[in-house]
């Protein structure tokens, strides 16, 4: 390999080793041993986390914007050797990390201009009114200020884009606080080559060295030092329902509660109204099985469900599905503990009353096939169960006696991070009554398209009531994300002197 790893912690500028070791599990390739994290690299990381708090928030936004994108070419200097270890470690394929390198680099430089431009400090000012009756006024001002040092948990499905140097930690650093990181023990030597690129922008952009650490897996201690820790002011995290909310409850279990911005995934149901599966039926299945397996449906946004009403063209929607699933080869997954939940969660499905099966092929190892199955809204709605994630290129075509079923399964969302809408013109009036349902249940709701590729730009939301999400007012993707890391100051009548540098 072009990149052997060496398996440490890097704290504050410093590459540590630790006693205890754990192996990966890579997909292919050579294994390597990692030091295993600890409560006491915990309280060293973000102790330096806190010390470089003064000197990185007062940073200008240009340097803070110098140092993300000398990040993004650390990283794309490194290029093959990130492709070549990520691949190894997680199965994927090489076009998709390159491609997710190329989103990650991109987050990166879209945060670097974002904070350029200023609009995210929501300055405001009101003027003072000496004169005023029956009271005078005083000089206000408003900006949005970094909270300090954020906690960032690595994905599992996102080895770079959701991980080390990913959207969380971009805007962390863009908004001015450091970043401490718990590594995914599913791609270790992944997060310990784009460590080593943030560590090299460290030092070319004479960063504080406590601005970023990486404390890598293998003991659950770790998570739960780390959200617990003092500190600690917020905490970004992409992954499984229960591991989130057991962090979440730690987090608002904590003397000083602080915010969890938790992304934990969903169901992501499509509604296919009558004119448009009449019309372009065969293309909306191939496309659903398109978007269902890809990535061996290891995606948040894996659209699982598909509703519409019984008719001729809902069975030939089944039928077409079915074929083109069928035709969809093997695929690794992730981990090995991600190949099992997928069986059991197949189990569930498959064991659930009033479910039948429509495709049934295998998951052996960590080589994972789709599953289709078929339920009927009646079935639905009395069984809770069935809308709980697979995380797995598993679907489940739910079919309703009417659009009042529809709309019945609608309401009966809990929440989402997507929401689709197959329609055509002719189905408007009918999709009206869906968009007030819809909206409250998701962060995104889209028409005539598949969900799992969200766009990284202004107007995204990655995130949705719970259990979407534990924040319904966050997103983790888009330039919206900084708000999470900053909180709004009033100054009042304090001499321009003493205003932070943006402000005056």
């Amino acid at each position: 390999m072009t990149f052997t790893p060496h398996g440490k912690h890097l704290i504050a500028g410093q590459w540590v080793s630790s006693a205890q070791q754990f192996s990966s599990s890579p997909a292919h390739g050579d294994d390597f041993s990692f030091s295993v994290g600890s409560v006491d690299l915990v309280d060293q990381a973000v102790q330096a986390a806190e010390s470089a708090f003064y000197k990185f928030s007062a940073t200008s936004r240009a340097e803070r914007a110098a140092f993300l994108n000398t990040i993004a070419e650390e990283i794309e200097a490194r290029a093959e050797a990130v492709t070549e270890i990520g691949t190894s470690e997680t199965g994927l394929p090489a076009a998709r990390l390159e491609g997710e390198r190329g989103r990650t680099c991109g987050q990166l430089r879209l945060f670097a201009q974002h904070i350029l431009d200023g609009e995210y400090l929501d300055r405001r000012h009101d003027q003072a009114l000496p004169e005023r009756q029956p009271l005078p006024r005083a000089d206000l001002r408003l900006m949005q200020r970094p909270i300090g040092p954020v906690a960032v948990f690595g994905a599992s499905n996102f080895p770079l884009a959701f991980s080390t140097a990913g959207g969380d930690t971009a805007s962390a650093l863009a908004a001015g606080c450091p970043v401490v990181v718990k590594g995914h023990s599913a791609h270790p030597g992944t997060g310990e080559i784009i460590a080593e690129a943030i560590h090299a922008a460290i030092q070319k952009c004479d960063m504080p060295a406590g601005v970023f650490s990486l404390i890598q897996g293998g003991n659950r201690e770790v998570g739960s030092a780390l959200v617990q820790h003092p500190l600690i002011k917020a905490v970004g995290f992409t992954g499984s329902l229960a591991g989130g909310r057991a962090l979440f409850d730690l987090c608002a279990a904590r003397p000083e509660p602080i915010p969890f911005f938790g992304e934990l995934g969903s169901v992501n149901p499509m509604f296919l109204f009558e004119n448009a599966i009449s019309n372009r039926g065969e293309a909306l299945a191939k496309g659903w099985a398109g978007s269902l397996t890809m990535g061996a449906g290891q995606f948040c946004t894996n659209p699982g469900i598909a509703v519409l009403v019984k008719g001729e063209a809902a069975e030939k929607f089944v039928t077409t599905a079915k074929e083109a699933l069928a035709s969809v080869p093997a695929q690794t997954m992730l981990t090995d503990g991600i190949a099992d939940a997928y069986r059991s969660g197949q189990k569930r499905i498959a064991e659930s009353a009033g479910v039948r099966e429509v495709l049934a092929t295998s998951c052996d190892l960590r080589d994972a096939t789709p599953y289709l199955y078929q339920t009927t809204a009646k079935e639905w709605l009395a069984n809770e169960a069935l809308a709980e994630e697979v995380f797995g290129p598993l679907g489940v075509i739910v079919i309703a006696e009417d659009q009042a079923e529809m709309l019945a399964i609608a309401s009966s969302l809990e929440g989402q991070l997507t929401c689709t809408l197959h329609l055509d013109d002719a189905d408007i009036d009918s999709a009206k009554r869906f968009m007030p349902i819809l909206e409250r249940k998701a962060g995104r709701v889209l028409a005539n398209a598949f969900p799992t590729g969200v766009e990284v730009c202004d107007s995204m939301v990655h995130g949705g009531p719970y259990p979407a999400s534990t924040n319904f007012g966050a997103t983790s993707v888009g330039t919206m994300a900084i708000r999470r890391f900053l909180r709004p100051v009033c100054f009042q009548d304090i001499p321009a002197a003493l205003l932070p540098q943006d402000l005056v």
